[in-house]
Formats: structure tokens, sequence, C-alpha cells
């Protein structure tokens, strides 16, 4: 049961904060976050106007380009005012090298064409929000990175872009200097604190701010992928984070909140307690009762 309003935002910068989940359709959502009997198809309207979230980041845009015809059916399938955030292709981050040396770049210009394609409904629509670029662990900083990322600016240009870093490494001034510079928005991620991986650094380097919690699972690199993200965070935890992002809320036009540790419903039950903790969120219906208790409503 979540206490008192003590760590509610400020009435003049609510505005300013939305919070989701990174995807909306998982098997084992159902029955625990979504009634059993909710129909796949139906899903994201459940979760936009039934539990009144009002912004999600599409997942399934790094695992195959999206169209135009499936950003169509979305755009119309949500309230106005909700907002899309969507994460690229894994061509245009993960599969960019000329060979195993990483001396030699790829030409993802056309990746990056087939990708814009397909989210111009949403943007057209008004319902675009920012387009998150997550490089590996093995993405470091040097001379190519650098220019590559100057080179998805040019590709994105007129879209609001965020930049996630998975490497320790990229933790230094010129980086986020240069994200500055290019006016590329800074995705503050919260993740294990395990060695190697990056700590926790709320600053925006844009007019957007973004965070992503993945969950702090100390088995992160031993784990299976779907594992790595198995983790329920607390409300302490959630206060906690609250606390040390304000200030960024405070700074950007919009920040984003995205709840990553999808397993079982935890990312949406954890995303309905930090709206609740933050004042976002007052009076529970039916649905964001059932989805906070995990079905144990």
């Amino acid at each position: 049961m979540l206490g008192g309003y003590s760590m509610a935002l400020e009435e003049g910068i609510k505005g300013r904060i939305r919070v989701g989940t990174s995807g909306f359709q998982f098997d084992d959502w159902f029955g625990t976050v979504y009634p059993r009997s909710l129909k796949q198809r139906n899903a994201l309207e459940y979760y936009a106007e039934i539990l009144c979230m009002d912004t999600v980041e599409l997942n399934y845009t790094y695992y195959s380009l999206p169209s135009a015809r499936t950003s169509e059916a979305m755009a119309r399938k949500v309230p106005e005012g909700f907002e899309f955030a969507v994460r690229s292709h894994g061509s245009m981050t993960h599969e960019i090298w000329d060979g195993e040396n990483r001396s030699r770049l790829k030409d993802t210009a056309p990746a990056f064409e087939r990708f814009v394609e397909g989210i111009l409904p949403l943007k057209e629509a008004g319902r675009l929000g920012p387009i998150l670029l997550q490089f590996p662990y093995g993405f470091w900083p040097s001379p190519i990175t650098y220019d590559y990322l100057r080179f998805c600016q040019e590709r994105l240009d007129g879209f609001d872009v965020v930049i996630e870093f998975r490497n320790r490494a990229w933790h230094r001034d010129t980086a986020y200097r240069l994200l500055r510079e290019l006016e590329l928005g800074y995705c503050i991620v919260d993740e294990p604190k395990i060695r190697g991986l990056l700590p926790f650094v709320p600053l925006a380097t844009s007019k957007t701010g973004y965070l992503r919690l993945h969950g702090r699972n100390p088995n992160w690199f031993g784990a299976e992928k779907d594992e790595r993200y198995n983790y329920m965070y607390s409300e302490n935890e959630l206060k906690g984070i609250l606390q040390e992002v304000k200030g960024v809320i405070e700074e950007t036009d919009r920040t984003y909140v995205y709840f990553n540790n999808c397993p079982y419903g935890q990312a949406l039950r954890n995303a309905l307690a930090f709206k609740k903790i933050a004042g976002l969120l007052r009076d529970l219906n039916e649905a964001q009762r059932f989805a906070l208790s995990g079905g144990n409503a």
C-alpha cells in the first residue's frame, strides 16, 4: 500500500512529466495487470484509455522496422495527447560496423530513411514523442563514434532524439558537451550498480528529459535477457528516484519516464506507483487498482 503524497510534484511542473512503460503487450501481463479476458488486439486501448496512461515506449521497432500502416493504426487507437516514444531499429545502433575490428562504419542511411518513413504517421497525427537511440555496451567513445552521433543527428533532423549509452566510458564531460552541441537528449538510466554499467546521472542535454528504469537485478550479466529485467522497485526506491530527477523535470520542457522492468507486469505496477507518488494520480479507478496490485485487488 502506497503512503501519502509528501513527494508530490508542484502543480506548476506536473504537466512536464509523462510516465509509461517500455512496451504494452506481454503475455504475462494478462491476468496480472490486464484482465485475463482482454484481447491482445485491445491492449493498447486498455493501456491508454482505461489505465489512463499518456505515453508508451515502443521497443518492437528495434527488432523490425516500423511500417507506416502500423503507425497509422496505433495513432487511431489512442486518445488525443497520448505520445509514443520510439526506439530505433537495431541496424541504426547495433549493426553499424563494417568488419570485426570496428574501424569502419556501414552505410546506415537507408535504415534511417525506412525508419523515418515508418514513423511519419505518428508525427503527422501529433502522437510522436522522442526517438530513442540505444547503443550497446560495445559502443565506446572514439572519433568514429562521435562522428556517428553527428550523423544520427543529421539523419533525424527535425525529430526529438535521445541517446542512451550502456557503457560507463561515456560518463564524461566531452560526451555530454557533444550531446548539448547537437541538441540530443541524454537518457538517464537506472540499472544495477555493477562495474562497467553507467551510473545514475540525472542531467539533461536538451529540452527533453528522459529516464529509463531497467531494474536493479544484481545478476545482470548472468541472467537470460528477459530475466535480467525481473525486478520490482520498492516505494522508497521510487521516491528516491523522483527526488533525484526533480531538477531535470524543472529544467526541461518535458521529461519522459519509462519502466523497462517488464516481466510479470512489474513495469506497469511501478509506473502507476510512480505516478501516484508524484501526485499525477489521485483517485484510482478499478482497473488501476487491479494493475497496481498485480491482479490481487
